[in-house]
C-alpha cells in the first residue's frame, strides 16, 4: 500500500461501531427495489461493495412514507415487507465484514402528484411552502413534465413522526445507524433555504425557526439510534433549485451544525460545492465548505466525511491534516464494486459508468444490467 494513502485504513471509532477502514460509500439511487421493495437485486448489490471493502456503507435513499416519493422502484422503509427486504441486505453486508446506516429520505416538492407511488398515496405533495421548484424532468410521465406547485405541509411534526418510525423500522431490519438526508434539495433542506421555506409561523422566518424542522427530525433519530445518527448536508445548494446568498448560507447552516452538533450525532457529511444551473442560470452558492463549518463540530465523538470529488489522495491528506475523519465516495462505487480494495491494492478507478442505465433497469428490462454487473478487478 502506498504511503500517500495510509490514512484511509486506520480504524475509525463511529458511534458504537468501529470501522475497519475510513471510505464511506455514499448513498446512491438506483431504483432497483421493485414497487418499493428491497429485492434480491439489492442483496447482491450491496453484497458486492461489502465484499469490495466499504468501511460504512450508506442505502441509497430510503423513503420513509409512500407520500415523499420521487422516482419509481426507489426503495421504502415503512412497510414490514420492506423491513424484511432490507433484513436480507443488512445480514448480506454484516457477514461480509462492513458496517451499514440507512439513509433516511423525503423529496417534498420535487415529488409529482402524477408518480404511480404518490397517487397511490393518496396525499399532496407536500413542502414547507407552496413554492415550485424550477426544472425539472419526470421522465417515467408521459410528456416529461417539470416540477409543480406543492401543497404546504399543515403540521410538520407528522412527517417527524413518519422520519421516527422509520428509524424504528431500520432498526428491526438490522441497520447499523441511519443517515438523514438534509442535502439535495429535499425535504429538510428546503425547510432551511429562505426561497423554499416562507412560513410565518415556529417553523420558517428566522434562522433558528427554519432549522426547526431538521433538527427536530435529528432528536427524533437519536431517540432511536442513540449516537449512531448521522446526517448529510450540502450548503452550496443548487441541486433541485435551492441556494441562498452566501452570509444567509453561512449563517443557516453555522446555527444548523452548532446545533446538531449538541445532539451527540456520529458524524456529518458535508458536500462540497458542484456548478449547478437552473434555467440557464447558476444556482449554486461557492464556498469551501470545510473552511466554512469545520470549526463548529466540538465534539470530539462527532465525525466529519467529505463528499462530492475526493480522490483517495486527497482524502488521505485531509485526514492526515485532521480537516476531516473520513471520504465519502460517491459515482466510483457505481462501476466499481471493489472500491476499497482497488484504492488499497493501488488499482485504477477507470470502469466507466453506465449512464444509460444507473436510474433504470437495463437492456430487455433487466434489472442487473448497469447495476450488478460491474466486473472486480484482478487481485493476485
Amino acid at each position: 500500500m502506498s504511503q500517500n494513502i495510509q490514512a484511509l485504513f486506520n480504524p475509525l471509532k463511529l458511534g458504537s461501531i468501529v470501522l475497519p477502514n475510513r471510505i464511506m460509500m455514499s448513498a446512491l439511487t438506483r431504483n432497483r427495489a421493485r414497487n418499493t421493495i428491497p429485492t434480491d437485486n439489492l442483496v447482491e448489490y450491496y453484497t458486492q461493495r461489502a465484499r469490495g471493502g466499504a468501511g460504512l456503507i450508506v442505502s441509497e435513499g430510503t423513503l420513509i412514507s409512500r407520500q415523499g416519493t420521487e422516482w419509481q422502484h426507489a426503495p421504502g422503509i415503512w412497510s414490514a415487507e420492506q423491513v424484511a427486504g432490507w433484513k436480507k441486505v443488512t445480514d448480506a453486508v454484516h457477514a461480509n465484514d462492513s458496517f451499514i446506516y440507512s439513509q433516511l429520505w423525503h423529496v417534498g416538492r420535487v415529488g409529482h402528484p402524477d408518480a404511480p407511488e404518490q397517487k397511490l398515496a393518496g396525499t399532496p405533495v407536500y413542502a414547507p411552502s407552496a413554492i415550485s421548484a424550477r426544472g425539472g424532468s419526470f421522465r417515467f410521465l408521459p410528456g416529461n413534465p417539470g416540477y409543480v406547485t406543492p401543497t404546504e405541509v399543515p403540521d410538520p411534526n407528522v412527517i417527524i413522526e413518519q422520519f421516527k418510525q422509520a428509524a424504528i423500522n431500520a432498526k428491526e431490519a438490522g441497520f447499523d445507524g441511519v443517515e438523514l438526508h438534509g442535502a439535495n434539495g429535499y425535504l429538510v433542506t428546503q425547510f432551511l433555504d429562505y426561497n423554499s421555506n416562507k412560513r410565518t409561523d415556529q417553523w420558517g422566518g428566522s434562522v433558528e425557526n427554519r432549522s426547526r424542522f431538521g433538527l427536530e427530525v435529528l432528536r427524533a433519530l437519536t431517540s432511536v439510534f442513540g449516537r449512531n445518527v448521522g446526517v448529510k448536508l450540502s450548503p452550496s445548494g443548487g441541486y433541485n433549485d435551492v441556494g441562498m446568498e452566501l452570509q444567509d448560507t453561512l449563517d443557516t447552516y453555522r446555527y444548523f451544525i452548532t446545533e446538531a452538533d449538541k445532539l451527540g450525532l456520529s458524524y456529518f457529511v458535508l458536500a462540497r460545492y458542484a456548478p449547478t444551473e437552473v434555467d440557464g442560470k447558476q444556482r449554486a452558492t461557492e464556498h469551501d465548505v470545510l473552511e466554512s463549518y469545520r470549526s463548529y463540530i466540538k465534539d470530539p465523538e462527532t465525525k466529519l466525511f467529505l463528499n462530492y470529488g475526493l480522490t483517495p489522495e486527497e482524502g488521505a491528506k485531509l485526514i492526515e491534516e485532521g480537516k476531516i475523519d473520513g471520504a465519502s465516495f460517491g459515482r466510483h462505487w457505481i462501476s466499481h464494486p471493489d472500491v476499497t480494495k482497488r484504492i488499497k491494492f493501488g488499482k485504477p478507478l477507470d470502469t466507466p459508468v453506465n449512464y444509460m442505465n444507473v436510474y433504470s433497469p437495463g437492456e430487455d428490462g433487466r434489472w442487473d444490467v448497469g447495476y450488478t454487473d460491474y466486473p472486480e478487478a484482478q487481485y493476485d
